[in-house]
């Protein structure tokens, strides 16, 4: 009877690290960490090394940098991961750099293996081994290199694993393919890189392998700030919770509904926006789009429900919505407001995410997407379209109904609801437009979409008072309203209207 091995998994204490990894990192396994100079090699390594190391699990930090362990402790104390105390009981600093100059793959085996035999380590690390490859072929030329660092790493590997300690080589790489033996014994391969555009710097990890578990395939973006690394990673389950995508909630989801908090709005969308449903409210700039998201937040509010707004103008707490500022001083709303540059699709949803898991939110609003596109790193900007539906699903997944306002350019000559071609990823539709009539700009609003719900096809004239907005009646009396001059019907039985004086030719006064 074959009896199957549980390998256990080590929390890297890396936001999103784990959920990359497939549940965490092997123990006892041999990874690599790679990846061109600057893009968090080394930050990444004591982060993991910090969240596992304790005096019973004991770490060494083999330094073959060329400079003083202490230079390199001085960076990384700026960083929250960093505990003194470990240093002092849980983590010992080694520098090879002597060892490592003399070229000699023989004598820096011997140091590593004589300090792990002495201090029975459960952690190893080796920053950087690529410096130990390249003083290796200065110092020898030797046609034999390859085989000979081959050999090196394989025993290595063997060591690390006999003595069962989790190892990791950091190492400067810049093309993935390069022919190294390091790839072939590595357990796993977690390869960092950031790119650059224009003035945007946008970092990105992939794990390319890691033995006996399933990974989350593709480039993950990360960010580096006062606590470290934090990888943005949307995990499948957030993005399949319901099974089906956004666009076809359950029946369940459909006979509820939530009110929109604008009076008669509800009435026009078949009794309410049903819940988890998306909404996408477009027009142009002020025709009430922000008022209308403020209104659906509020309205949650009074009936006990908690909301999340996500902003990407003016702060919230500086808007002249009194009604925002009210609810998120209140902690009934939530904001994500992050002023990060380069942002990434995948790093808004982890913090809506967030958001809606710390206030249990059911409401969710993005205000706006056309300023969420310039917010995100050009680099993301030509897949912004499939990011939107990545959005989409994850907020469906959360179990929340998301309303999200998109600017809208007001051609009369055509009709259109996204500049961005996602309209159809949405459950519903508010199109919001401006008319001329008398010379005075006046404004309509429809509900173009309800998904598996009736509602009203009617254009209503509507105004933005004090109190926020108030939807009329149609303007019965007017035709080619979506033309932005529409003109007044001809009356019936008369043959043509003349728009100076209201009759028609047959009908003129003697």
């Amino acid at each position: 009877m074959n009896t199957k091995v549980t390998i256990n998994r080590l929390r890297t204490g890396v936001p999103g690290m784990d959920e990359v990894l497939g549940g965490g990192l092997p123990e006892f396994s041999f990874n690599l960490i790679a990846g061109q100079p600057g893009c968090g090699k080394t930050t990444l390594a004591h982060q993991i090394m910090f969240a596992l190391a304790t005096p019973e699990r004991p770490a060494l930090y083999f330094t073959v940098l060329g400079e003083p362990p202490l230079k390199m402790l001085r960076y990384q104390q700026q960083f929250d991961f960093f505990d003194t105390e470990a240093v002092t009981h849980a983590i010992r600093f080694i520098n090879l750099s002597e060892e490592a100059m003399a070229g000699d793959l023989d004598r820096v085996l011997r140091r590593i293996v004589e300090e792990v035999t002495t201090r029975g380590p459960s952690l190893v690390f080796v920053d950087s081994f690529r410096s130990v490859v390249l003083a290796s072929i200065a110092q020898q030329h030797a046609p034999n290199m390859h085989t000979s660092l081959q050999s090196f790493v394989q025993q290595l590997g063997m060591l690390m694993t006999s003595w069962q300690a989790t190892t990791f080589l950091i190492g400067e790489y810049f093309v993935e393919t390069d022919a190294n033996p390091v790839f072939t014994v590595a357990d796993g391969l977690i390869w960092m890189r950031q790119s650059v555009m224009r003035n945007s710097v946008v970092r990105k990890l992939e794990v390319m392998k890691m033995r006996g578990q399933a990974t989350l395939p593709g480039l993950h973006t990360f960010r580096i700030d006062h606590s470290g690394v934090r990888v943005f990673a949307l995990p499948p389950r957030e993005l399949e919770a319901h099974s089906m995508p956004a666009a076809t909630p359950t029946a369940s989801a459909a006979n509820s509904r939530a009110r929109m908090g604008v009076p008669n709005l509800d009435e026009m969308m078949g009794g309410g926006l049903p819940r988890g449903y998306s909404l996408l409210v477009s027009g142009p700039s002020g025709s009430g789009k922000s008022i209308l998201a403020a209104a659906f937040l509020a309205e949650g509010a009074r009936l006990g429900e908690t909301g999340v707004i996500a902003v990407f103008e003016q702060h919230p707490n500086r808007s002249r919505n009194r009604v925002i500022t009210d609810l998120i001083s209140s902690g009934r709303v939530g904001v994500v407001d992050s002023q990060a540059s380069d942002l990434s699709i995948d790093e808004i949803v982890m913090l809506l995410l967030d958001e809606i898991r710390r206030l249990k939110a059911t409401r969710v609003v993005i205000d706006s997407l056309s300023s969420f596109e310039l917010a995100v790193a050009p680099t993301f900007r030509d897949d912004f379209r499939e990011s939107m539906s990545r959005l989409v699903k994850a907020m469906a997944g959360a179990g929340v109904t998301t309303l999200m306002t998109s600017e809208l350019e007001d051609r009369y000559s055509d009709l259109r609801f996204s500049p961005y071609g996602t309209a159809f990823m949405t459950d519903a539709i508010i199109v919001q437009r401006y008319i001329e009539v008398d010379s005075c700009l006046r404004r309509v609003i429809a509900v173009v979409k309800v998904r598996a719900s009736a509602h009203s096809d009617e254009l209503r004239e509507f105004h933005i008072e004090d109190d926020g907005i108030r939807i009329g009646e149609m303007l019965a009396d007017q035709e080619g309203l979506l033309g932005g001059r529409p003109t007044r019907k001809a009356l019936a039985g008369l043959t043509r209207t003349d728009p100076s004086a209201g009759f028609s030719e047959a009908e003129q006064p003697e």
